[in-house]
């Protein structure tokens, strides 16, 4: 099969085959579409019109070259196979894609080492950059915002634009509701060490405990995943609580495979509560009761705030976004049960209860 000029179509489009019917030299070509300004205004025309006709497509670091922009944006995740971060991407491709951009996805692994040179390699191939979940610290991440627009999602930092969940009303909600039904006192299992998201909550937790006249304490750190919350559940021993509240969906669907294995019931000897609202929070038995947070639209607005600043190339703007969430009730959680509650240990780091 040939096109209008016999140019076969089984191979992609080259500049050699631009420059051969165009008569010019591949050179000619190259510049014609990086340095439009040094060739001949109707050479170049010629180019781009057999260009047109022949099918050729600039790559997008060719097209950077002319605009210096590549199209191109990059999302960190802190763990590709946290299922947490399938809506957020979703979220960010739509945004991206409706404005004619890619996403180049960076899985940083847990592993603030292996983010930060997978950055140091892409940062000068990208016009923008999303941390979705990032371990960096926070001068780390103002020193990248002052190299390229960036947005930083479940996290604030002073001067670096961000959208974040409202985790003191989703913990302020899921608190109420454990108090409406009879817990004195609610178990905090906390997840990385590192996450701002997680000492959020647990300060959230402590003001919203305190409001209500409850006991509170802090169990952790463990790893944001199911393991971690089977952990959990052997650190508890024969003193489980009567209320729990987990850094995440993941934490709390451990936990509840952890406490079911050793004959401890959900919710009828423990309540717990899970925060994102991950699509599996429904299917496992009984359904995670769980703070729902926007996590498409988190995606889809900050990948929308990020190209606003791509196109104005602003820095160090204080722009931030906080999404709404709500209480989603499932199955996990029911009234406390009669039994005599375990005490309720005071933490060394400051956390209330007694």
């Amino acid at each position: 099969m040939t096109d209008a000029r016999g140019e076969s179509a089984r191979h992609p489009v080259t500049i050699y085959d631009v420059a051969r019917v165009a008569d010019v030299a591949p050179s000619t070509v190259s510049r014609a579409f990086s340095r439009p300004g040094r060739v001949n205004s109707e050479t170049a025309a010629r180019i781009r019109r057999v260009a047109d006709e022949l099918g050729y497509r600039t790559s997008p670091l060719a097209r950077a070259q002319q605009t210096s922009r590549t199209r191109l944006l990059a999302l960190v995740v802190s763990d590709v196979a946290n299922p947490f971060y399938a809506e957020v991407i979703h979220g960010a491709q739509a945004a991206a894609t409706a404005a004619g951009y890619t996403l180049l996805l960076i899985d940083a692994q847990e592993s603030e080492r292996h983010e930060r040179a997978t950055l140091e390699r892409t940062l000068s191939s990208v016009d923008g950059v999303l941390l979705a979940g990032t371990r960096l610290s926070d001068s780390a991440i103002r020193m990248l915002s002052k190299q390229k627009p960036l947005i930083v999602l479940n996290r604030t930092i002073v001067d670096v634009p961000s959208v974040v969940p409202d985790n003191g009303r989703g913990i302020r909600l899921a608190v109420e509701h454990l108090a409406e039904l009879g817990h004195r006192s609610i178990t905090y299992l906390s997840g990385p060490e590192a996450s701002w998201a997680d000492g959020m909550r647990w300060r959230s937790l402590l003001e919203a405990a305190t409001a209500a006249s409850l006991r509170a304490r802090r169990l952790g750190p463990f790893s944001p995943d199911v393991a971690g919350g089977v952990r959990a559940a052997e650190e508890f021993g024969a003193r489980y609580p009567t209320a729990v509240i987990a850094y995440n969906d993941q934490l709390a669907i451990g936990l509840i495979r952890g406490l079911t294995a050793r004959g401890i019931r959900v919710p009828r000897d423990v309540s717990v509560v899970g925060f994102d609202n991950i699509p599996v929070a429904d299917l496992i038995t009984p359904g995670l009761t769980t703070v729902a947070a926007p996590l498409y639209t988190e995606g889809a607005t900050a990948t929308r705030h990020l190209l606003t600043l791509v196109a104005s190339g602003q820095r160090g703007t204080s722009l931030s976004a906080v999404l709404p969430v709500r209480l989603v009730v499932r199955g996990s959680t029911g009234r406390r049960s009669r039994r005599r509650s375990p005490p309720v240990t005071v933490a060394a780091d400051g956390d209330a209860g007694s």
